[in-house]
């Protein structure tokens, strides 16, 4: 695989425009919220699309997230399962890298979410075995870095502030 300058920019206009990735994202947030008693918005289309555009628009972010998405993209492996560890890696660290920018705690949240995305999400007969890793891992990534958790919402109530610094 070489990825360049011209790769990036395809694997942007691929990931924008798959659109699939904004019903599992509603998907995973329903299930999330009601897993957590809690009510999380869902995304649209505009929202995604904007959102993979902030993520691309870091080159150093964007080169990661391209090579992981075209290896997904290709990812096959006869009989699927010995494969199974392979594309699950890729896919919880491509989820970690889009929600890179966010901090630690959001690259972790998105590993996590990337198993939950991964349960309800099963590639075509036809597909390549990263097909399906490649819709959760995006799903799980972006989902994790769009607004709609209240508790995202505002300063966290455990920063610690210090007088007169």
């Amino acid at each position: 695989m070489r990825v360049t300058p011209a790769v990036v920019a395809d694997e942007h206009e691929w990931v924008r425009s798959h659109e699939p990735v904004v019903d599992l994202v509603n998907h995973v947030r329903a299930d999330l919220g009601t897993a957590f008693d809690t009510s999380v918005d869902p995304i649209t289309t505009d929202q995604y699309r904007a959102e993979v555009d902030h993520v691309f628009a870091d080159g150093d972010v964007a080169v990661n997230v391209a090579a992981l998405v075209g290896l997904l993209r290709e990812l096959d492996v006869e009989g699927d399962y010995p494969g199974f560890v392979v594309d699950e890696y890729l896919g919880r660290e491509l989820a970690a890298t889009i929600a890179s920018t966010k901090g630690r705690p959001f690259s972790m949240l998105a590993e996590a979410t990337f198993h939950v995305a991964d349960v309800g999400t099963h590639g075509a007969p036809d597909e390549v075995a990263g097909a399906d890793d490649l819709d959760a891992a995006l799903a799980a990534g972006f989902q994790t870095r769009l607004p709609g958790w209240d508790w995202t919402e505002g300063e966290s109530p455990f920063a610690v502030e210090r007088d007169g610094e």
